[in-house]
């Protein structure tokens, strides 16, 4: 994943609403949940719903499917594996990583 990428996926995260959407999609799993479960869940209402789904799907962190005349929503666990790579790819280069034995970054400046 490049820069420009996951800063996009990053912005788009950064705002709340959006953010309770994706969660509440992951928390959903592979099987996704209809836009109008997701609305009803959120107490959202569907054109801003819709606002915050278009946005998320242009970073590429949710796909949308219809079936029959339900559209589904899907977190893109690709696309999340991808930029928490990124995030994470060059953990502690510049010196020693306390992530493999447990030790938070906090506790090892002290």
């Amino acid at each position: 994943m490049d820069l420009n990428t996951a800063a996009n996926a990053l912005r788009e995260l950064g705002h709340p609403t959006r953010l309770s959407v994706y969660r509440e999609l992951v928390r959903a799993g592979q099987d996704g949940l209809p836009v109008g479960v997701l609305q009803k869940r959120l107490s959202i209402p569907a054109s801003t719903l819709s606002h915050h789904i278009s946005a998320l799907m242009s970073a590429g962190l949710v796909s949308q499917e219809r079936q029959s005349r339900t559209l589904c929503c899907r977190p893109c666990y690709a696309q999340l594996e991808q930029l928490m790579a990124f995030l994470t790819e060059e953990c502690c280069a510049g010196g020693s990583c306390s992530l493999s034995t447990g030790v938070t970054h906090e506790e090892t400046s002290l």
